[in-house]
């Protein structure tokens, strides 16, 4: 009796096994599509992921290989003299290489406090009425606007007021053209940029944190400066990071209000050159161990990039809050 039980729930459960089974096999092809589909998918994004490094290496080594003559003819020279002298094709890169540093960390000296003052009013002041839409439309307004304009403002409006100011400061004859007056156009420029990354980062704070400050008696200054900024700083160092990438990168605004001299500058208030401006004014007419050189010039551009860069995503780690 109990061996005919045996019997008969063994074949029950290999009938069970067989049926299900069959519901496997005859499910199989949309298996085998779904699997095929993932693997695809994955090929595709990881093939993206290559590309973009391949993109980067052949691009850098491109730019070093075609930087050679200039590299091997003036090696760490290249660096440490002022001298650019087309006739002469003698070429040096510190006038342009502290004139792109100055400009743009000037630049981002000056937006600084307008950039958080916009965020923060945004975030905790005035987040809704019309004074907050007028002020988010003119921010994005302001980031839309082409760098031609800012250039054509700068030279037509903003050239003449700083030699008047400076005649009427300090008694001196000045061009107008120079590193202040780019510097200038360059922080109206970023102002956008940092505003919008601290503000939407602002407003990730969790709420509850600053309930509870309001609730132990802080004014909305303490909440502000102690739990709001130090949450957040990690964000906004990303934005300030992003915002001093823009403004070394600027060309074309910087070109019309720098004043173009390939030369140390002596004083905010002179003109000097950037290393992009000295790359669009000389491209088209360089040629030889000049096309060389600005080449050489560009690609430092990108190592100073890439060191600010690899330096704020250090910094945002080590001091972004766990």
């Amino acid at each position: 009796m109990e061996k005919n039980l045996l019997k008969n729930k063994s074949k029950s459960i290999k009938s069970e096994t067989k049926r299900e089974s069959r519901k496997t096999f005859a499910f199989s092809p949309l298996l085998l599509k779904a699997k095929i589909g993932d693997t695809i998918f994955n090929s595709l994004l990881k093939s993206s992921g290559y590309f973009i490094i391949i993109l980067i290496v052949a691009f850098l080594a491109t730019l070093f290989i075609s930087a050679l003559p200039s590299i091997k003819k003036f090696g760490f020279g290249f660096f440490t003299s002022s001298v650019w002298d087309p006739r002469a094709d003698v070429y040096g890169a510190l006038a342009f290489i502290v004139g792109t540093l100055l400009t743009s960390l000037i630049a981002l000296a000056i937006s600084l406090p307008f950039s958080m003052s916009i965020s923060i009013l945004l975030s905790q002041y005035l987040k809704r009425g019309f004074l907050a839409n007028a002020v988010k439309i003119v921010t994005e307004l302001l980031a839309g606007i082409p760098s031609v304009i800012y250039g054509f403002w700068g030279f037509m409006f903003l050239s003449p007021l700083v030699k008047n100011v400076a005649k009427w400061l300090f008694g001196i004859e000045v061009v107008g053209y120079g590193v202040l007056t780019s510097s200038i156009v360059l922080a109206i420029m970023i102002v956008p940029y940092c505003a919008s990354i601290s503000r939407e980062v602002i407003d990730l704070v969790p709420k509850d944190l600053q309930e509870a400050a309001y609730a132990l008696g802080a004014t909305k200054f303490e909440v502000i400066t102690t739990i709001v900024l130090p949450y957040a700083f990690s964000g906004i160092f990303a934005g300030i990071v992003l915002s001093l990438g823009r403004a070394l990168g600027e060309t074309m605004a910087v070109t019309m209000v720098i004043g173009n001299r390939n030369e140390l500058p002596s004083g905010l208030l002179s003109p000097a050159n950037t290393i992009a401006s000295v790359i669009a004014n000389n491209f088209n007419e360089a040629d030889g161990l000049m096309m060389s050189s600005l080449i050489e010039l560009g690609f430092i551009l990108m190592v100073i990039s890439a060191v600010i860069n690899f330096t704020g995503k250090y910094i945002i780690k080590k001091f972004s809050v766990k």
